[in-house]
């Protein structure tokens, strides 16, 4: 698989951006909906792409070797789907052909970030821990579009 192949994975959903916490005990990872600093939290994308890792030291680059050891990507993940050999979902915009669906499904972060670690202390971040992002809306779930 080529570079631009592999990116082409990403649904545009911005959940991998979300600010995540793991009990020391128990490995669980709890989603916040705080967002990394350059997480755009209406087109869900990042704001530097390119200059990510300069600018988020700590930013995961995904790659073949590692998708599927991360615990912390969200189940609908196009590129954890991948890596297990499961079908990408209707709201994929490699299956949809329209990058407007991740959204139409309820599967983005679109509307829902808020805040950005810059305003919210890590010490603060258990005050913002949210269920949606381990779980997938029901129209997301279909096996095809919902007709309008």
């Amino acid at each position: 698989m080529s570079g631009d192949e592999w990116e082409s994975l990403c649904d545009g959903c911005g959940r991998c951006c979300l600010n995540k916490l793991e009990d020391e005990d128990t490995g669980q990872i709890y989603f916040t909906h705080i967002g990394c600093k350059l997480l755009d939290g209406m087109s869900c994308g990042c704001k530097d792409y390119p200059n990510r890792s300069d600018k988020v030291p700590d930013c995961v680059r995904l790659t073949p070797a590692n998708v599927r050891t991360l615990n912390w990507l969200p189940p609908s993940c196009g590129y954890k789907l991948v890596a297990e050999g499961r079908d990408l979902y209707w709201w994929h915009p490699l299956v949809s052909g329209d990058p407007n669906t991740v959204h139409e499904a309820g599967v983005s972060v679109r509307g829902r970030v808020e805040g950005s670690e810059e305003q919210v202390p890590d010490e603060e971040l258990e005050d913002h821990i949210v269920q949606w992002p381990a779980t997938l809306p029901k129209a997301a779930r279909l096996k095809r579009r919902p007709k309008a």
